[in-house]
């Protein structure tokens, strides 16, 4: 048995901590200032984390690589086993005449760009984030904006920042239920928090799309919309995590704006169109919208995709599918925490039928046969989707297996406590730790998981609210969503961009850091009874 240590260097909780962020500092430093591949700065940094936990953690050599394994397990079902079949999905419309003709459906929408960012990045990415989540969503909509004319890397941009308001809520709300399942608090009350906090970001990046997507012009010229399509997702995420079902919250808000954006867009248009490669416009016509059944036809992928998780949510289905699932100890690891509690990450629960990716693999054999793909053209589409990938699964099991480490080594536990000693700062560090918790496993969920625990005992020892505390942790750790390596690997081989990582890191940090320094405003001000202390349940 391995007991963690949450003091091993020298007996220092500060250098401890040091020592602890050292493989995260290695992984972001090799990726954002020495443009290294992030395969390799991933590997780097899951090397540097192993032989901190055997040398300085003393965790014993084969539970450190039984941790690492772990981990490459978990990168690979069930995150690496969504992207691929969700990629897959798409690839299988690019073999048929369906993308073009989806392209100009997409189009006949709006040939704006500006807009189009608004209501596939935004509306359609938070509708399939709160279906399935864990990097489909960015990879979807990356790949749909490329089909509408939009600039790869401005693609990935884009879907990685829209990617961000709905994170909270996602996968049925499964950050929020397992922030739950971990702390002990009320499912209600922190659904009811998280609902007080992120529709502030969700009012804020329909803004920053248009602006990435068009500079200041884009502001100027689209902020009505961007901004209804912001305070209408926000309001639905509100009522509905406060009043209504805390797992409906993203459908309920992602269906709300998009009925909302096209009914304003009847009435109102923008002076002018920026289209494909920024060619502008005054021309307020767009593109002829194919008939209908070919509208149908381009639509039909992401018309399974819904109905088959939709009809997977159905009670009797999903009990049934969830009786097929298997959840077994990892083997080679016997870890317990620093309280002599057994580490969570040992245990491992494995769907089966009921899991997303089989439900996209699901979904792309029923797109093949209503395409009438033959056999053939389906398995070779869906090998050149792993030829694609290849790098990008080196990447997101190099980080996974680096995130397990750590946490089962008690890196992440140093690092935690550490953050958590600051005493009534701790208020200004708490969506920090959530933040950084994202950015490392690319997963709101695990990052509630890892931290939220720690997150509640630490408020509880400054007196501070242990929902407000937690829920932020939740709220706040979706901005790093846009940073983690794992959604940067999958945003880059969605618009076939490999190796771009790096500059979509060093393009996205300022907007990440600059969200996270309001939302934390926001939760100060939640702190104090005086200003916005009425806000906590």
């Amino acid at each position: 048995m391995f007991e963690q240590d949450i003091a091993p260097v020298f007996g220092s909780l500060a250098l401890s901590a040091i020592a602890a962020a050292l493989p995260l500092v290695l992984l972001f430093v090799l990726l954002g200032v020495f443009k290294v591949r992030a395969p390799f700065a991933a590997l780097a940094a899951l090397g540097l984390s192993i032989a901190l936990a055997i040398i300085g953690w003393s965790m014993p050599p084969v539970q450190a690589l039984s941790a690492a394994a772990a981990g490459v397990f978990y990168g690979l079902f069930p995150i690496l086993w969504i992207l691929v079949n969700a990629l897959w999905v798409y690839r299988l419309t690019t073999v048929t005449r369906w993308f073009e003709v989806f392209g100009r459906t997409i189009r006949s929408v709006s040939d704006d760009l500006r807009i189009l960012s608004i209501l596939i990045a935004f509306c359609f990415g938070a509708l399939l984030e709160s279906l399935a989540g864990f990097g489909a969503p960015v990879a979807i909509s990356a790949a749909m904006l490329l089909a509408a004319g939009m600039a790869p890397l401005k693609a990935a941009l884009v879907s990685l920042l829209a990617n961000t308001a709905p994170v909270a809520f996602g996968a049925l709300a499964a950050p929020v239920i397992a922030l739950a399942g971990v702390t002990g608090l009320p499912l209600q009350d922190l659904a009811s928090m998280a609902g007080r906090q992120t529709p502030f970001m969700a009012l804020l990046v329909p803004l920053i799309l248009v602006f990435l997507v068009d500079g200041r012009r884009g502001l100027k010229q689209t902020w009505p919309v961007a901004l209804v399509a912001g305070v209408v997702f926000g309001l639905a995420q509100f009522i509905t995590s406060n009043y209504f079902a805390v797992e409906l919250t993203d459908v309920v808000a992602a269906v709300a704006t998009i009925a909302a954006v096209l009914l304003m867009l009847r009435v109102w248009q923008p002076a002018e169109l920026v289209g494909i490669s920024g060619a502008v416009s005054t021309d307020a016509v767009a593109v002829p919208r194919p008939p209908a059944r070919e509208v149908l036809m381009s639509v039909a992928p992401y018309l399974i995709i819904m109905a088959v998780f939709s009809l997977a949510q159905v009670p009797a289905l999903k009990q049934g599918l969830a009786a097929l699932s298997l959840t077994f100890a990892w083997p080679g690891l016997d870890v317990v925490t620093a309280a002599g509690v057994p580490a969570r990450a040992q245990q491992f629960h494995l769907d089966t039928l009921g899991a997303t990716g089989t439900l996209l693999l699901i979904s792309g054999l029923i797109t093949a046969a209503v395409y009438r793909i033959v056999p053939r053209t389906g398995v070779a589409a869906y090998g050149a989707t792993l030829h694609q990938l290849r790098w990008t699964i080196v990447t997101v099991t190099a980080v996974l297996g680096l995130s397990f480490v750590m946490n089962l080594s008690g890196q992440a536990t140093s690092l935690g406590v550490a953050l958590a000693s600051a005493g009534g700062f701790f208020v200004v560090l708490s969506p920090i730790i959530g933040w950084i918790g994202v950015a490392l496993t690319g997963s709101d969920t695990s990052s509630n998981v890892l931290f939220g625990p720690m997150q509640v005992a630490a408020a509880e020892q400054v007196g501070l609210p242990p929902v407000l505390m937690a829920a932020a942790n939740s709220s706040a750790g979706v901005l790093g969503k846009m940073l983690s390596v794992q959604n940067l690997a999958v945003a880059a081989a969605a618009v076939g961009l490999v190796g771009s990582e790096g500059t979509l890191l060093r393009r996205l940090l300022p907007w990440s850091l600059g969200l996270l320094a309001l939302i934390t405003v926001l939760i100060v001000l939640q702190s104090i009874p005086a200003a916005l202390g009425w806000m906590v349940p």
